[in-house]
């Protein structure tokens, strides 16, 4: 059997997603279908891994060696085309860490930075809790395919003294995979304007066929002097509870102060487990990506064609890239409110209200389908029944 088939009962495990429903939204008889973590094992080589370090019984302090290093060095240059140097890698247990560092190292309190809304929801928080000032710029949705608004950001470069530009690529939650023309534009207007890019590719790794994912680091010299990168297994792999992630820093300079921001608030030192996953994962995880990939395919084709003929009153935002399905709701007539406990009280599921992703995402709901097909198939259901009976008593 293949192991996406395998249903796994992740209840009573201290499960984000499953074990914490009724504090996140007040009701148990829900299907989780929010976080962005899957209910898929991780690959083999790396449960053998944790397990043959297990049995050795001893947790002491760990280092980060060439046979980390080069494995993802290599995993990077054959899936996105990028050849980066092990000595570019800095090492902490998460991308939200990383970036939170990198906005305490990079910029001063006060300082402006751009985020492009909707977009992943600690973004807002970070930005804040840092004393800076949050500027936002709406992606275009041109009808399903949103779009960068290259003239407001430009516009904003020009007249609000932006230092420092936090790119979700691929997009968290539309799902956009950015174009080459597309990152050279916007990777263009901040080395004019000196404008820091901070770029979280965290879901590099889960890119549909007919798109590729391109670091927009990785498009010259320049820009690469100019950027810090954010990449982790965690999403790719359901690797999110071994903390373990890295950032690529070619420029020296930016590389030595994120360096010395991490270690000053402790957060240098990765786990031993995370240390022996990340080997793992990227000597090995590729065939299990793969099918991954193939598996995650079938149910956003599945939950896209479902819905276009049994409530097409929902509009689903096709994603290039991710697990999660962003879907607009406004058909409904609800108010975010309403739409958020609806979902929640008549089709019994549980989604990220999209109002979370900033104030274009009021009528949207984000939805995550990395779940076992009959999970996926119970949830489409009970949506779709609500929608209906909703529609009958209007």
């Amino acid at each position: 059997m293949n192991s996406f088939d395998i249903k796994h009962d992740r209840t009573h495990t201290r499960s984000v997603k499953w074990d914490s429903l009724n504090s996140t939204f007040q009701a148990e008889d829900i299907i989780p279908l929010w976080i962005a973590d899957m209910d898929f094992t991780a690959p083999d080589a790396v449960n053998e891994a944790l397990i043959k370090r297990a049995k050795h019984g001893i947790y002491g302090y760990t280092i980060v060696d060439e046979d980390i290093t080069n494995p993802i060095v290599k995993w990077i240059n054959e899936h996105h085309k990028w050849p980066i140097e092990p000595n570019w890698l800095s090492f902490s247990p998460s991308v939200v860490a990383s970036i939170a560092m990198s906005i305490e190292a990079f910029t001063n309190p006060g300082d402006q930075i751009l985020i492009q809304t909707p977009v992943y929801t600690p973004f807002f928080k970070m930005i804040k809790d840092h004393d800076r000032k949050l500027v936002t710029s709406s992606l275009i949705d041109n009808q399903g395919h949103f779009e960068m608004d290259f003239t407001d950001i430009e516009e904003k470069f020009k007249n609000q003294n932006i230092t420092a530009f936090l790119l979700c690529s691929p997009h968290n939650p539309v799902g956009r995979v950015w174009t080459k023309d597309e990152l050279k534009h916007l990777a263009n207007l901040c080395v004019q304007y000196d404008v820091l890019i901070l770029s979280d590719e965290i879901h590099c790794d889960l890119v549909y066929e007919g798109h590729q994912h391109i670091p927009i680091a990785s498009l010259s010299e320049e820009i690469a002097q100019q950027t810090v990168t954010y990449m982790a297994p965690s999403k790719t792999f359901n690797m999110a509870g071994l903390q373990a992630s890295f950032s690529i820093i070619k420029n020296d300079t930016l590389r030595r102060k994120q360096e010395f921001t991490l270690q000053k608030a402790g957060h240098k030192q990765l786990n031993t487990m995370g240390n022996m996953a990340l080997e793992a994962v990227y000597k090995h995880g590729g065939e299990w990506l793969q099918d991954l990939l193939s598996r995650l395919t079938q149910h956003k084709n599945y939950v896209i064609n479902t819905f276009k003929k049994e409530a097409p009153e929902i509009r689903i935002i096709e994603p290039e890239g991710t697990y999660l399905l962003w879907l607009d709701c406004s058909k409904l007539g609800f108010t975010p409110l309403e739409l958020q406990q609806f979902m929640i009280q008549q089709a019994k599921v549980g989604l990220n209200a999209g109002l979370a992703y900033g104030e274009e995402g009021s009528q949207f709901m984000r939805m995550n389908i990395a779940c076992h097909p009959d999970i996926l198939e119970q949830a489409v259901n009970q949506m779709i029944h609500a929608i209906s009976k909703h529609q009958e008593s209007k």
